[in-house]
């Protein structure tokens, strides 16, 4: 008996500190069993080998907790009361109590099959069970997961760091021709993330279209000390109504009716005679803001449809997006001047009003599918912050169906879950999950992913700041989680408090008013 005890505590110093076994399986969930100083975390990958198979199970981690068991809560109860009651010295010559101590430390890993390697591929099905008593478990990094699903590519992506602080790479390839989701909860990351995207697109020759809310990527064109980087004459900021203006003549047809469509909500029959009005003016070659104005109060039609449409043109004017020449901005001009060596066209959007925003992007996007279909401009990629803010309904749609064939790929980029419709996300090809601890989000998110609602929500709920999990074809369709990488550019964009350095320089730099406020009702100053 004493040779057994004494067995067991060498046992427990140089054999289990380091082993995890195979407890039981349950779907496509596998429960693994493993000893407190084990550095396996919510995230991380294992590899299940069993020699007496020809390939191996690979499964993740999505949950852990103690192992549940009557007799240990009992143990644990009657061992408190014992401490409490008696006080004395310990004498554990066998150190059974510290085999019960490590017991009651072991813990209970739910992880769910991913797939099998086998002759140095991952596939996606498992079609055996691996022995519980002869398998052995190991971690298996995540940058050789996907070297074994055989991603290839040339446009190298630096993200960031997996939890073992090895560096996480993507390919642009998988963004190419695809439409991307970035969500999580407010100053959880997703806007940096997106930062770090465009940059690496652009410095890889891509030609990148963002809307911006904020002003923060105008940031990319400056180092981190606030010097001009490489990036500088690649970053083209154009503000509404002062650097972005169009011109009638070069919108054409298809962008003016688009516009008065779906922004201004013109009717039927205020719509057809815009069309006549702008026929006109196109085959006379006077297709301009003032020509256009006059055009419409002169023109014979009903008083109340030219009511309706000098109304509108009059909202057109006092958008100030508009030029009254022909020297408007040309995006097929700026794509191409970009397209060399890849850039950036940033349109800010930050003081622009909420029909303006609505105007910008309509315009934009309608060129766009124009250029696109005549191949005037190669495929673009697009990132727009906050969509739902000023994106038109329909236009959910299109995006996922209509533009990405046209050569429009798609970053959306958002707090609001529930923003996008639950059809966007079954379609998307991959997103990129921040912080969420809403109960309606994680539950939006998780019944449209694609992956399975547990991994979802048990990782995403305590994901710190700046750690997104990742999943779609970007990651081969294996949930990852990576901690997003500092940037090497300037980051804008950052939220203003009042109890900050700033507000007390800009105190000390103005010093108190010198003659006192006067307001109706201000006892103070007399009239």
């Amino acid at each position: 008996m004493t040779c057994a005890l004494q067995f067991s505590g060498n046992l427990s110093r140089h054999h289990l500190v380091r082993a995890m076994k195979l407890l039981e399986k349950e779907g496509d969930v596998l429960s693994v069993v493993t000893m407190a100083g084990e550095s396996v975390y919510q995230g991380d990958y294992l590899e299940v080998v069993d020699d007496s198979k020809s390939g191996s199970v690979v499964v993740q981690v999505y949950d852990e907790s103690y192992i549940p068991s009557q007799s240990m809560t009992e143990d644990i109860i009657r061992e408190q009361i014992i401490e409490a009651s008696a006080n004395g010295v310990e004498l554990d010559p066998l150190e059974i109590v510290s085999v019960s101590q490590m017991i009651k430390d072991m813990r209970l890993l739910k992880c769910k099959i991913r797939g099998s390697i086998q002759n140095g591929l991952l596939m996606p099905n498992v079609s055996w069970l691996p022995s519980r008593s002869k398998s052995k478990i190991r971690k298996i990094s995540q940058s050789r997961l996907l070297a074994l699903c055989g991603q290839t590519g040339s446009a190298k992506i630096q993200i960031g760091t997996t939890n073992d602080g090895e560096l996480f790479t993507i390919l642009g390839e998988s963004i190419d021709g695809n439409l991307s989701i970035i969500t999580g909860k407010k100053e959880s990351g997703k806007s940096h993330l997106s930062k770090i995207l465009v940059s690496s697109l652009v410095a890889n020759g891509a030609v990148v279209i963002v809307f911006d809310l904020n002003d923060e990527y105008e940031g990319l064109a400056y180092s981190r000390d606030g010097s001009r980087n490489e990036f500088s004459e690649r970053i083209i900021t154009l503000e509404p109504g002062r650097t972005l203006k169009f011109s009638l003549d070069y919108l054409g047809e298809f962008s003016l009716i688009s516009l008065m469509q779906h922004v201004l909500d013109a009717p039927g029959a205020s719509l057809r005679e815009f069309i006549r009005i702008i026929n006109s003016l196109q085959a006379s070659a006077k297709l301009t803001l003032e020509s256009l104005g006059d055009s419409i109060q002169s023109w014979r039609c009903n008083e109340l449809v030219k009511d309706a449409l000098y109304a509108r043109y009059q909202t057109m004017k006092g958008a100030g997006i508009f030029a009254n020449d022909d020297k408007g901005v040309r995006i097929d001009y700026f794509v191409r001047s970009l397209l060399h060596s890849g850039g950036a066209m940033v349109v800010s959007l930050k003081r622009a009003s909420s029909l303006t925003k609505r105007m910008v992007v309509e315009i934009i996007l309608s060129k766009l599918v124009q250029l696109l279909e005549r191949e005037a401009i190669p495929p673009i990629f697009l990132f727009a912050e906050e969509a739902h803010l000023y994106l038109r309904e329909t236009y959910w749609d299109d995006i996922v169906t209509r533009m990405r064939h046209f050569g429009i790929f798609t970053t959306l980029i958002t707090n609001q879950p529930d923003a996008i419709k639950e059809g966007i996300y079954r379609q998307a090809d991959n997103i990129f999950l921040f912080n969420f601890t809403n109960e309606s989000d994680l539950e939006m998110i998780a019944k449209a992913s694609t992956a399975d609602s547990e991994t979802i929500k048990s990782i995403v709920r305590t994901l710190p700041r700046k750690q997104c999990l990742i999943l779609g074809k970007v990651v081969s369709d294996l949930p990852m989680l990576v901690k997003v990488g500092e940037a090497k550019f300037l980051t804008l964009g950052q939220t203003k408090r009042f109890f900050s350095q700033s507000t007390n320089e800009w105190r000390s730099s103005r010093g108190p008013l010198a003659v006192p406020v006067s307001y109706p009702g201000n006892p103070s100053k007399k009239a």
